[in-house]
Protein backbone atom coordinates (compact mmCIF):
# COMPACT_ATOMS: atom_id res chain seq x y z
CA UNK A 1 0.00 0.00 0.00
CA UNK A 2 1.45 3.40 -0.94
CA UNK A 3 1.55 6.38 1.38
CA UNK A 4 -1.20 8.10 -0.56
CA UNK A 5 -3.48 5.06 -0.34
CA UNK A 6 -3.50 4.98 3.45
CA UNK A 7 -6.52 6.09 5.42
CA UNK A 8 -6.88 8.98 7.87
CA UNK A 9 -3.96 9.66 10.16
CA UNK A 10 -4.44 8.83 13.83
CA UNK A 11 -2.66 11.70 15.58
CA UNK A 12 -2.54 9.80 18.86
CA UNK A 13 -0.31 7.12 17.31
CA UNK A 14 3.40 7.81 16.81
CA UNK A 15 4.75 8.06 13.29
CA UNK A 16 7.70 5.81 14.15
CA UNK A 17 5.73 2.62 14.78
CA UNK A 18 8.06 -0.31 15.34
CA UNK A 19 11.04 1.64 14.04
CA UNK A 20 14.12 1.91 16.26
CA UNK A 21 15.37 5.47 16.71
CA UNK A 22 17.81 6.64 14.07
CA UNK A 23 21.32 6.76 15.51
CA UNK A 24 22.76 10.10 16.20
CA UNK A 25 24.73 7.96 14.12
CA UNK A 26 32.59 15.97 6.40
CA UNK A 27 44.84 19.78 5.86
CA UNK A 28 42.86 22.87 4.98
CA UNK A 29 44.54 26.27 4.78
CA UNK A 30 43.83 28.88 7.41
CA UNK A 31 41.12 31.30 6.39
CA UNK A 32 40.24 34.74 7.76
CA UNK A 33 37.98 34.59 10.80
CA UNK A 34 34.93 36.69 11.48
CA UNK A 35 34.79 38.65 14.70
CA UNK A 36 31.43 37.89 16.31
CA UNK A 37 32.51 38.80 19.85
CA UNK A 38 30.15 41.76 20.00
CA UNK A 39 27.23 40.06 18.36
CA UNK A 40 24.21 40.32 20.68
CA UNK A 41 21.38 40.53 19.94
CA UNK A 42 21.25 38.67 16.60
CA UNK A 43 21.56 40.85 13.49
CA UNK A 44 18.30 39.65 11.95
CA UNK A 45 14.88 38.64 13.27
CA UNK A 46 14.78 34.94 14.07
CA UNK A 47 13.14 32.69 11.51
CA UNK A 48 9.77 31.43 12.78
CA UNK A 49 7.49 28.82 11.29
CA UNK A 50 3.83 29.71 10.76
CA UNK A 51 1.69 26.60 10.19
CA UNK A 52 -1.15 26.95 7.71
CA UNK A 53 -3.37 24.62 9.71
CA UNK A 54 -3.47 23.90 13.45
CA UNK A 55 -5.68 21.17 14.89
CA UNK A 56 -6.22 20.04 18.48
CA UNK A 57 -7.73 16.81 19.77
CA UNK A 58 -10.27 16.81 22.59
CA UNK A 59 -7.87 14.85 24.81
CA UNK A 60 -5.14 17.44 24.27
CA UNK A 61 -7.34 20.30 25.37
CA UNK A 62 -8.05 18.52 28.65
CA UNK A 63 -4.44 19.19 29.64
CA UNK A 64 -3.38 22.62 30.92
CA UNK A 65 -0.39 22.69 28.61
CA UNK A 66 -2.54 21.75 25.63
CA UNK A 67 -4.74 24.74 26.37
CA UNK A 68 -1.66 26.93 26.76
CA UNK A 69 -0.42 25.89 23.33
CA UNK A 70 -3.82 26.62 21.79
CA UNK A 71 -3.83 30.05 23.42
CA UNK A 72 -0.31 30.84 22.18
CA UNK A 73 -1.25 29.84 18.65
CA UNK A 74 -4.45 31.86 18.73
CA UNK A 75 -2.55 34.89 20.04
CA UNK A 76 -0.43 34.71 16.88
CA UNK A 77 -3.57 35.06 14.81
CA UNK A 78 -3.72 31.40 13.76
CA UNK A 79 -7.06 29.62 14.02
CA UNK A 80 -7.08 26.42 16.06
CA UNK A 81 -9.39 23.79 14.63
CA UNK A 82 -10.92 21.70 17.44
CA UNK A 83 -11.37 18.15 16.29
CA UNK A 84 -14.29 15.94 17.31
CA UNK A 85 -12.02 12.92 17.74
CA UNK A 86 -8.39 11.91 17.69
CA UNK A 87 -8.03 11.62 13.95
CA UNK A 88 -7.04 14.31 11.48
CA UNK A 89 -8.10 14.31 7.85
CA UNK A 90 -7.43 16.57 4.91
CA UNK A 91 -3.73 15.75 4.57
CA UNK A 92 -3.97 13.57 1.48
CA UNK A 93 -3.34 15.17 -1.86
CA UNK A 94 -3.51 13.77 -5.36
CA UNK A 95 0.24 13.12 -5.32
CA UNK A 96 2.85 12.23 -2.73
CA UNK A 97 4.33 15.69 -3.19
CA UNK A 98 1.02 17.39 -2.45
CA UNK A 99 0.48 15.17 0.60
CA UNK A 100 3.94 16.12 1.83
CA UNK A 101 3.23 19.84 1.41
CA UNK A 102 -0.07 19.66 3.29
CA UNK A 103 1.36 17.65 6.15
CA UNK A 104 4.45 19.82 6.46
CA UNK A 105 2.28 22.90 6.97
CA UNK A 106 0.07 21.29 9.66
CA UNK A 107 0.54 21.39 13.43
CA UNK A 108 -1.44 18.93 15.58
CA UNK A 109 -1.82 19.39 19.34
CA UNK A 110 -2.21 15.87 20.74
CA UNK A 111 -1.55 13.70 23.77
CA UNK A 112 1.58 11.57 23.61
CA UNK A 113 0.87 7.84 23.17
CA UNK A 114 1.89 5.51 26.04
CA UNK A 115 4.79 4.18 23.95
CA UNK A 116 6.36 7.63 23.95
CA UNK A 117 6.30 7.84 27.75
CA UNK A 118 8.29 4.61 28.05
CA UNK A 119 11.71 6.07 27.41
CA UNK A 120 14.19 4.37 25.10
CA UNK A 121 18.01 4.58 25.09
CA UNK A 122 19.45 6.94 22.51
CA UNK A 123 23.14 6.07 22.22
CA UNK A 124 25.55 7.61 21.51
CA UNK A 125 23.89 10.96 22.27
CA UNK A 126 22.29 10.43 25.66
CA UNK A 127 20.93 7.96 28.19
CA UNK A 128 17.27 8.41 27.28
CA UNK A 129 15.12 9.86 24.53
CA UNK A 130 12.23 12.00 25.75
CA UNK A 131 9.77 13.29 23.16
CA UNK A 132 7.96 16.60 23.64
CA UNK A 133 6.96 16.70 19.97
CA UNK A 134 7.33 14.70 16.77
CA UNK A 135 7.92 16.06 13.31
CA UNK A 136 9.77 19.10 11.98
CA UNK A 137 8.73 21.99 9.69
CA UNK A 138 12.18 22.35 8.10
CA UNK A 139 12.90 21.04 4.61
CA UNK A 140 16.29 19.37 4.90
CA UNK A 141 16.84 17.20 1.84
CA UNK A 142 18.81 14.63 3.85
CA UNK A 143 16.17 14.52 6.64
CA UNK A 144 16.84 11.68 9.08
CA UNK A 145 13.15 11.54 9.98
CA UNK A 146 12.42 10.24 6.49
CA UNK A 147 13.91 6.93 7.53
CA UNK A 148 12.55 6.90 11.07
CA UNK A 149 8.95 8.08 10.82
CA UNK A 150 6.11 6.77 8.72
CA UNK A 151 3.07 8.45 7.23
CA UNK A 152 2.59 12.09 6.19
CA UNK A 153 5.10 14.33 8.03
CA UNK A 154 2.61 16.27 10.16
CA UNK A 155 4.17 17.94 13.21
CA UNK A 156 2.62 16.86 16.52
CA UNK A 157 3.22 18.66 19.81
CA UNK A 158 2.38 16.95 23.08
CA UNK A 159 -0.13 18.49 25.44
CA UNK A 160 0.68 16.22 28.41
CA UNK A 161 4.06 17.90 28.98
CA UNK A 162 3.73 18.05 32.76
CA UNK A 163 3.10 14.31 32.96
CA UNK A 164 6.08 13.64 30.66
CA UNK A 165 8.43 15.72 32.80
CA UNK A 166 7.14 14.25 36.07
CA UNK A 167 7.87 10.74 34.78
CA UNK A 168 11.57 11.37 34.15
CA UNK A 169 12.61 10.86 37.76
CA UNK A 170 12.12 7.09 37.39
CA UNK A 171 15.01 6.98 34.89
CA UNK A 172 17.70 8.81 36.85
CA UNK A 173 20.86 6.72 37.23
CA UNK A 174 19.57 3.95 34.97
CA UNK A 175 21.17 4.91 31.66
CA UNK A 176 24.32 3.51 30.06
CA UNK A 177 25.66 6.37 27.90
CA UNK A 178 26.46 9.03 30.49
CA UNK A 179 25.17 7.65 33.78
CA UNK A 180 27.70 4.83 33.92
CA UNK A 181 30.60 5.91 31.70
CA UNK A 182 33.52 7.67 33.30
CA UNK A 183 34.24 9.83 30.24
CA UNK A 184 30.82 11.50 30.43
CA UNK A 185 29.79 10.89 34.03
CA UNK A 186 29.92 14.62 34.71
CA UNK A 187 26.82 15.08 32.57
CA UNK A 188 24.72 12.94 34.90
CA UNK A 189 21.68 11.15 33.53
CA UNK A 190 21.00 12.73 30.15
CA UNK A 191 17.67 13.17 28.40
CA UNK A 192 17.65 13.90 24.65
CA UNK A 193 14.64 16.01 23.68
CA UNK A 194 15.17 16.54 19.96
CA UNK A 195 15.39 13.10 18.41
CA UNK A 196 12.24 13.48 16.33
CA UNK A 197 11.87 17.26 16.11
CA UNK A 198 13.58 20.66 16.23
CA UNK A 199 12.73 22.52 19.45
CA UNK A 200 13.42 26.07 18.28
CA UNK A 201 11.25 25.56 15.21
CA UNK A 202 8.28 25.02 17.53
CA UNK A 203 9.05 26.85 20.77
CA UNK A 204 7.27 30.09 19.84
CA UNK A 205 4.13 28.00 19.31
CA UNK A 206 4.37 25.70 22.32
CA UNK A 207 6.60 27.01 25.12
CA UNK A 208 7.40 23.35 25.84
CA UNK A 209 11.18 23.54 25.92
CA UNK A 210 11.27 26.64 28.09
CA UNK A 211 9.15 24.76 30.62
CA UNK A 212 11.50 21.78 30.33
CA UNK A 213 14.55 24.01 30.91
CA UNK A 214 12.93 25.43 34.05
CA UNK A 215 12.05 21.92 35.21
CA UNK A 216 15.64 20.72 34.90
CA UNK A 217 16.99 23.95 36.34
CA UNK A 218 15.03 23.39 39.52
CA UNK A 219 15.76 19.65 39.68
CA UNK A 220 18.36 19.04 42.38
CA UNK A 221 19.86 15.89 40.86
CA UNK A 222 22.71 14.88 38.52
CA UNK A 223 20.65 15.28 35.34
CA UNK A 224 20.92 17.12 32.04
CA UNK A 225 18.42 18.04 29.35
CA UNK A 226 19.83 18.02 25.81
CA UNK A 227 18.50 19.21 22.50
CA UNK A 228 19.81 20.32 19.12
CA UNK A 229 18.46 22.80 16.60
CA UNK A 230 18.97 24.41 13.19
CA UNK A 231 17.29 27.63 14.29
CA UNK A 232 18.38 30.71 16.23
CA UNK A 233 15.28 31.89 18.13
CA UNK A 234 16.81 31.84 21.63
CA UNK A 235 15.33 35.06 23.05
CA UNK A 236 12.99 33.15 25.37
CA UNK A 237 15.85 31.08 26.80
CA UNK A 238 18.22 33.87 27.76
CA UNK A 239 17.78 34.58 31.45
CA UNK A 240 15.90 31.38 32.29
CA UNK A 241 16.92 29.67 35.57
CA UNK A 242 18.57 26.77 33.72
CA UNK A 243 21.03 25.89 36.48
CA UNK A 244 23.51 24.64 33.91
CA UNK A 245 21.40 21.51 33.45
CA UNK A 246 20.44 22.07 29.81
CA UNK A 247 22.93 21.67 26.98
CA UNK A 248 21.77 23.32 23.78
CA UNK A 249 23.56 22.13 20.64
CA UNK A 250 23.36 23.83 17.29
CA UNK A 251 23.37 21.69 14.17
CA UNK A 252 25.85 23.34 11.83
CA UNK A 253 27.45 22.52 8.53
CA UNK A 254 29.60 24.10 5.84
CA UNK A 255 28.04 26.67 3.55
CA UNK A 256 27.49 24.38 0.51
CA UNK A 257 25.43 21.99 2.65
CA UNK A 258 23.38 24.61 4.50
CA UNK A 259 22.56 26.60 1.37
CA UNK A 260 21.74 23.62 -0.86
CA UNK A 261 20.08 21.11 1.42
CA UNK A 262 18.62 22.86 4.51
CA UNK A 263 15.48 24.67 3.39
CA UNK A 264 13.43 26.65 5.89
CA UNK A 265 16.17 26.84 8.54
CA UNK A 266 18.18 29.72 10.01
CA UNK A 267 21.45 30.79 8.42
CA UNK A 268 24.46 29.06 9.95
CA UNK A 269 25.86 32.48 10.93
CA UNK A 270 22.71 33.14 12.96
CA UNK A 271 22.84 29.72 14.62
CA UNK A 272 26.43 30.35 15.68
CA UNK A 273 25.49 33.79 17.01
CA UNK A 274 22.68 32.16 19.03
CA UNK A 275 25.18 29.64 20.43
CA UNK A 276 27.27 32.55 21.68
CA UNK A 277 24.28 34.19 23.35
CA UNK A 278 23.41 31.05 25.28
CA UNK A 279 27.04 30.37 26.20
CA UNK A 280 27.31 33.89 27.61
CA UNK A 281 24.18 33.13 29.63
CA UNK A 282 25.92 30.16 31.24
CA UNK A 283 24.40 27.34 29.25
CA UNK A 284 26.54 24.35 28.33
CA UNK A 285 26.47 24.45 24.53
CA UNK A 286 27.44 22.16 21.71
CA UNK A 287 27.93 21.63 18.00
CA UNK A 288 26.16 18.90 16.09
CA UNK A 289 28.29 18.69 12.97
CA UNK A 290 25.91 16.80 10.73
CA UNK A 291 25.70 15.43 8.20
CA UNK A 292 29.38 15.73 7.33
CA UNK A 293 29.88 15.35 3.57
CA UNK A 294 33.14 15.14 1.56
CA UNK A 295 32.01 17.68 -1.01
CA UNK A 296 34.47 19.23 -3.48
CA UNK A 297 36.97 21.38 -1.55
CA UNK A 298 35.42 20.18 1.72
CA UNK A 299 38.50 20.97 3.82
CA UNK A 300 38.31 24.66 2.99
CA UNK A 301 34.55 24.84 3.56
CA UNK A 302 34.67 23.08 6.92
CA UNK A 303 37.69 25.13 7.98
CA UNK A 304 35.63 28.27 7.38
CA UNK A 305 32.86 26.83 9.52
CA UNK A 306 35.19 25.96 12.42
CA UNK A 307 36.75 29.41 12.28
CA UNK A 308 33.29 30.98 12.35
CA UNK A 309 32.52 29.04 15.53
CA UNK A 310 35.91 29.87 17.03
CA UNK A 311 35.28 33.59 16.57
CA UNK A 312 31.83 33.26 18.10
CA UNK A 313 33.00 31.59 21.32
CA UNK A 314 36.08 33.77 21.71
CA UNK A 315 36.05 35.43 25.11
CA UNK A 316 33.14 33.42 26.55
CA UNK A 317 33.99 32.84 30.22
CA UNK A 318 33.90 29.26 31.53
CA UNK A 319 32.96 27.97 28.08
CA UNK A 320 31.50 24.44 28.13
CA UNK A 321 31.49 23.35 24.48
CA UNK A 322 31.06 19.87 23.03
CA UNK A 323 30.92 18.47 19.51
CA UNK A 324 29.12 15.48 18.02
CA UNK A 325 30.29 14.48 14.55
CA UNK A 326 27.93 12.57 12.29
CA UNK A 327 28.67 11.62 8.69
CA UNK A 328 25.96 11.37 6.07
CA UNK A 329 24.27 8.02 5.61
CA UNK A 330 20.99 6.81 4.18
CA UNK A 331 18.84 3.69 4.03
CA UNK A 332 16.92 2.29 1.06
CA UNK A 333 13.69 3.42 2.72
CA UNK A 334 14.87 6.93 3.48
CA UNK A 335 16.21 7.36 -0.04
CA UNK A 336 12.84 6.40 -1.52
CA UNK A 337 11.01 8.84 0.75
CA UNK A 338 13.46 11.69 0.18
CA UNK A 339 13.34 11.33 -3.59
CA UNK A 340 9.55 11.50 -3.36
CA UNK A 341 9.74 14.66 -1.28
CA UNK A 342 12.61 16.27 -3.20
CA UNK A 343 12.69 14.74 -6.70
CA UNK A 344 15.23 17.28 -7.98
CA UNK A 345 17.64 17.00 -5.07
CA UNK A 346 21.37 17.04 -5.77
CA UNK A 347 22.08 15.07 -2.61
CA UNK A 348 24.49 12.23 -3.39
CA UNK A 349 22.78 8.90 -2.63
CA UNK A 350 24.50 6.50 -5.01
CA UNK A 351 24.77 3.09 -3.36
CA UNK A 352 27.69 2.15 -5.62
CA UNK A 353 29.86 4.83 -4.01
CA UNK A 354 29.02 3.76 -0.46
CA UNK A 355 29.69 0.88 1.90
CA UNK A 356 26.70 -1.25 2.91
CA UNK A 357 26.32 -1.72 6.65
CA UNK A 358 23.80 -3.31 8.97
CA UNK A 359 22.60 -1.49 12.08
CA UNK A 360 21.92 -2.94 15.51
CA UNK A 361 18.43 -3.97 14.44
CA UNK A 362 19.48 -5.42 11.09
CA UNK A 363 18.51 -2.39 9.02
CA UNK A 364 20.63 -1.70 5.96
CA UNK A 365 22.35 1.65 5.70
CA UNK A 366 24.87 3.12 3.27
CA UNK A 367 27.87 4.98 4.70
CA UNK A 368 31.05 6.37 3.21
CA UNK A 369 33.85 3.90 2.44
CA UNK A 370 36.37 3.22 5.20
CA UNK A 371 39.11 5.27 3.53
CA UNK A 372 36.85 8.31 3.23
CA UNK A 373 35.66 7.96 6.83
CA UNK A 374 39.24 7.72 8.08
CA UNK A 375 40.26 10.81 6.11
CA UNK A 376 37.32 12.82 7.40
CA UNK A 377 37.82 11.78 10.99
CA UNK A 378 41.55 12.46 10.94
CA UNK A 379 40.99 15.95 9.55
CA UNK A 380 38.28 16.86 12.04
CA UNK A 381 40.25 15.51 15.00
CA UNK A 382 43.21 17.63 14.03
CA UNK A 383 41.36 20.81 13.04
CA UNK A 384 38.96 20.84 15.99
CA UNK A 385 41.92 20.57 18.36
CA UNK A 386 43.69 23.42 16.56
CA UNK A 387 40.77 25.78 16.01
CA UNK A 388 38.58 24.96 19.03
CA UNK A 389 40.92 23.60 21.71
CA UNK A 390 38.28 24.00 24.43
CA UNK A 391 35.82 21.79 22.55
CA UNK A 392 35.25 18.26 23.82
CA UNK A 393 34.31 15.70 21.14
CA UNK A 394 31.66 13.30 22.44
CA UNK A 395 31.54 10.86 19.56
CA UNK A 396 32.10 10.28 15.85
CA UNK A 397 29.84 8.17 13.69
Amino acid sequence: MSRDDAGPVDVDEPLAVGVPPAPHDASGERVPTRDLSGLAPPPRPARRWTPKRVVATPAALEHPHGRRIAERVAALGIEVERLRGNRVTGLRGETARETYARAKSTLAIVVSPPSRRRLQPIAPSADWRVDLAEGCPAHCQYCYLAGSLTGPPVTRVYADLDDILDGLADYVGRGTVTSRRAARAGEGTTFEASCYTDPLALEHLTGSWQRAVRHFGGWDAPVQLRWTTKYDDVDGFVGLPHGGRTRVRFSVNCRPVTTRFEGGTSRVEDRVAALRRLALDGYPVGLTLAPIMPLPDWRRHYAELLDLVAAAVDGVPALDLTAELITHRFTPGSKEVLLGWYPRTRLAMDEASRTRRHGRFGAVKYVYPRETMAELRSWFDRELAARLPACRVLYWT
